[in-house]
């Protein structure tokens, strides 16, 4: 079962409270912070994310396991770990541009 988790927003203009995740070359805020769980994502021109992720807003759910929830789906982003105890993927199912969350 999955669980929402936030929606993703890009943005060129930065945000308080910004992490940078070196990986990605990204600053995202943490979405629990805002009162209705947005999460800004402000990427650096050489980001290697996909240009479809850096242009369009996302909505992340919370899985118990990752692996089963990407079964069959068309994968963007193979799995990674953006931070110690949190392994995610990005996938478009119906058109709609997801994050998968799995708390490893």
């Amino acid at each position: 079962m999955a669980q929402f988790e936030h929606v993703g927003v890009p943005t060129d203009q930065p945000q308080p409270n910004e992490t940078y995740l070196e990986g990605g070359k990204v600053h995202i805020t943490d979405p629990a912070a805002h009162p209705y769980h947005f999460e800004y994502l402000r990427f650096e021109a050489d980001s290697p994310m996909p240009e479809r992720l850096q242009k369009n807003p996302h909505i992340a759910f919370k899985v118990e396991d990752l692996a089963a929830a990407l079964e069959g789906e068309n994968v963007l982003v193979e799995p990674f770990e953006p931070f110690d105890g949190l392994r995610v993927a990005f996938i478009v199912k119906n058109g709609v541009l997801m994050e998968l969350m799995q708390d490893v």
